[in-house]
């Protein structure tokens, strides 16, 4: 099933920028389909595109050379050189320089995931000469794809909120070979992308952490209780969430503080990449209308997708006080919050009381959002305009606004 993705445009555009275009992304999220696509657009405008998978064998055995020899290679292997889990390439920052600034202009685009340390390399050795594009699992509309011009329904809501948006589980029909491919996914990061970055004897407590953070998704995260129940130190929890950030696998986001004392400026909340991997780690496949945690679900459902819509001028935030009231996200566009609040279910169109309280501290507000599954509105509070939307509907009118 060809899904196009929203990515894909800006990707296409970056052809006939020199320099590196890097994509990066959580495995199985897309990233060899993208750069697939990529190569074929590449061929389509008469362009020399050569290919390379180093995880294939013969492919990484071309790599076996100096950083000079593979640079004379790559030089004048094409005009688009594509490389798939560029990551096994030694010095691969230092060669991708070399491109950049060499004679012949070579445009490179390359996908990976798992090393932390050539990431860090990149930013650091290649500023200006790179492109980065973060590659999450399917958006909510990139999903609805797969069920045609009028896809949205209570059925797919469900089986999204359920199983996630990892494209390689479309064709899949049987729930139980869902679940397995999630479950192997899963293994594998642990197997290969995290037995390189933490010690073997902290696999066991890395895993109790995955769980106790599905566990708690989206609630306060204190690194200190953490580390009490899985028996690690508070400064090796707060690594072990920075490897999952940096391997796109959980998104943290801390709470929004800009004048008043009493607000918890420290504190922060973790959200998964996927619902379907957040889902097998906590063996709890339950539909989404008889779900326990189903306002947590909603509540990541409607996070995943604003992850989509922010650009570099722009964050999220969640806003809690020492009194407990608390907004779910405070998006900020240019530096100026818009309120987001979800509802698994709402019995009426009042406004939340929270709102009320956070635009009376914070005058420069923008606007506010309550996301359900019931109601299309708009009222005004202080002459805020807040638009009460569904969870199929809300990105959509939030891009208007935002």
């Amino acid at each position: 099933m060809l899904i196009k993705r929203e990515v894909y445009p800006s990707l296409s555009e970056e052809m006939n920028i020199k320099g590196v275009s890097v994509l990066l992304g959580a495995r199985q999220v897309g990233k060899t389909f993208l750069l697939e696509q990529l190569y074929k657009r590449a061929k389509l405008l008469g362009l020399k595109a050569v290919y390379y998978n180093l995880e294939l064998p013969e492919d990484l055995r071309l790599f076996n050379r100096s950083d000079a020899q593979i640079y004379n290679f790559l030089s004048s292997a094409g005009d688009v050189v594509f490389i798939d889990e560029f990551h096994y390439l030694k010095n691969a920052s230092k060669i991708f320089k070399m491109l950049f600034d060499g004679k012949k202009k070579v445009k490179i685009y390359a996908s990976g995931s798992s090393s932390l340390k050539i990431h860090k390399h990149l930013k650091e050795s290649m500023a200006g000469r790179r492109w980065v594009t973060g590659l999450m699992p399917l958006s909510y509309d990139e999903f609805l794809q797969k069920f045609g011009k009028d896809g949205y329904s209570k059925d797919a809501f469900s089986e999204y909120i359920v199983y996630g948006g990892l494209p390689g589980l479309l064709e899949m029909k049987n729930n139980n070979a869902k679940m397995r491919l999630l479950n192997e996914i899963l293994g594998t990061y642990i197997q290969k992308d995290i037995k390189s970055l933490i010690k073997e004897e902290n696999i066991r407590a890395f895993n109790s952490l995955l769980y106790l953070i599905a566990e708690n998704q989206g609630s306060l995260i204190s690194e200190n209780s953490l580390s009490r129940e899985i028996g690690l130190s508070a400064a090796t929890v707060n690594k072990h969430i920075s490897i999952l950030e940096n391997t796109y696998v959980c998104y943290p986001i801390y709470s929004y503080a800009k004048k008043l004392g009493n607000e918890l400026k420290k504190s922060k909340k973790v959200y998964f990449y996927d619902l379907g991997i957040r889902n097998i780690l906590l063996k709890d496949f339950t539909p989404y209308p008889k779900r326990e945690d189903k306002g947590i679900v909603a509540e990541t459902f409607v996070f995943l997708q604003l992850l989509s819509l922010l650009k570099p001028n722009m964050e999220i935030r969640f806003w809690r006080n020492k009194a407990g009231k608390e907004i779910d996200f405070i998006i900020l566009k240019d530096r100026k919050p818009f309120l987001l609040e979800v509802k698994a279910s709402l019995s009426s169109k009042e406004i939340p009381r929270v709102f009320h309280d956070f635009i009376k501290h914070y005058p420069e507000t923008i606007g506010g959002m309550v996301v359900s599954g019931e109601y299309e509105c708009e009222d005004i509070i202080k002459d805020k305009r807040i638009t009460f939307s569904t969870f199929d509907k809300f990105i959509n009118v939030l891009k208007k606004k935002l």
